[in-house]
């Protein structure tokens, strides 16, 4: 079982950046890979970025490549979402998942979610 805490979010203005945070307790969570979602209301949770165990694998949405990036501290037990450039249509809860498998944008991919982190960027 792993446990997921996310923090980090908060309200920032547009073009600012913000550094998410997901803690994980658990001894093997440097075995799973791990994503950030978010999810604006009335709309389905997107995928955002993901890693892989090791790290030596990212894959990111369009919408946020170049501006996002996704890290992890195994020793830590901590993923990290570095988010520059934000812009108001991003305000949503963030949320962190984690993975045995490989990483992969789908939500059903995730077994372990966090309860999420809310991000809004003003105009």
């Amino acid at each position: 079982q792993v446990q997921l805490v996310e923090s980090g979010g908060g309200l920032v203005q547009a073009g600012g950046s913000l550094r998410l945070s997901c803690q994980a307790s658990g001894r093997t969570f440097g075995s799973y890979a791990a994503g950030w979602f978010r999810q604006a209301p009335g709309n389905e949770r997107g995928f955002v970025a993901a890693i892989s165990w090791s790290g030596s694998k990212t894959y990111y949405a369009d919408s946020v490549k170049g501006r996002f990036t996704i890290s992890r501290d195994n020793a830590k037990n901590t993923v990290y979402l570095q988010m520059n450039s934000l812009k108001p249509e991003e305000t949503a809860v963030y949320s962190c998942a984690a993975s045995m498998g490989d990483i992969s944008p789908l939500v059903e991919w995730y077994g372990f979610w966090g309860q999420g982190t809310q991000v809004t960027v003003s105009s």
